[in-house]
This record gives structure tokens, C-alpha cells and sequence, in this order.
């Protein structure tokens, strides 16, 4: 028996869109264990850096609905173009061809 490989399924655990992430702009976050089970697990996302490794936790461990309640749209679009460069080419992939996100910054 074999476990299933880590990329599969990954477009399914993208939301559908944008307006579908409603995590918070501000505050602290406290992930929950299945995401966040090792380490940290509160993230001020305000510090862009421990947002965007908040966010790269959520997008490679979490599925749909953890995208949906963790991640910002704003955050997520404007810090996209340094976050995609701690990504995996798979999951790069798919969260910009899902959610049309942009390799530069937004003006």
C-alpha cells in the first residue's frame, strides 16, 4: 500500500475565487493543529513575514475551507509575488491558474 502523493488534488483545494477568502486583514491568527501541529502556530498578520509564512502553511497543508478562513484576498494578491517563490512549482501553478493571481506586484 502506497500513501497518496502530496500533490494530488491540489486544484481542488484552491478556492474558486478571490472574493471566497475571508481570513483576517489584522490581528492575530492562531492556526489550528492539523495545520500548525509543529512550531508556530500565531501569526500577527500584520508582519508580512510571518503572514506569508502563515500562508504558505495554509496553501501546502490545508485544504479549501482553510484557505477560505485563513487567507485575506488583498494580502494573498499583494504578497503574491514574493510568497509564489517559497511555493512548490505544482502548487504555484495551481493557485495562479485558479485565482488568476499575478507574478507582479499589484499597483
Amino acid at each position: 500500500m502506497t500513501l497518496p502523493s502530496r500533490w494530488e488534488g491540489i486544484e481542488d483545494r484552491v478556492p474558486d475565487s478571490l472574493d471566497d477568502l475571508h481570513g483576517p486583514a489584522e490581528g492575530t491568527v492562531e492556526l489550528p493543529l492539523h495545520l500548525a501541529w509543529s512550531g508556530l502556530r500565531a501569526y500577527d498578520v500584520s508582519d508580512p513575514r510571518l503572514r506569508m509564512s502563515m500562508y504558505r502553511t495554509v496553501i501546502t497543508g490545508g485544504g479549501r475551507a482553510d484557505a477560505e478562513v485563513y487567507l485575506n484576498a488583498h494580502h494573498l494578491a499583494a504578497d503574491w509575488p514574493l510568497l509564489r517563490k517559497g511555493l512548490g512549482t505544482s502548487y504555484r501553478r495551481a493557485w495562479e491558474r485558479k485565482l488568476s493571481l499575478s507574478w507582479e506586484a499589484p499597483s
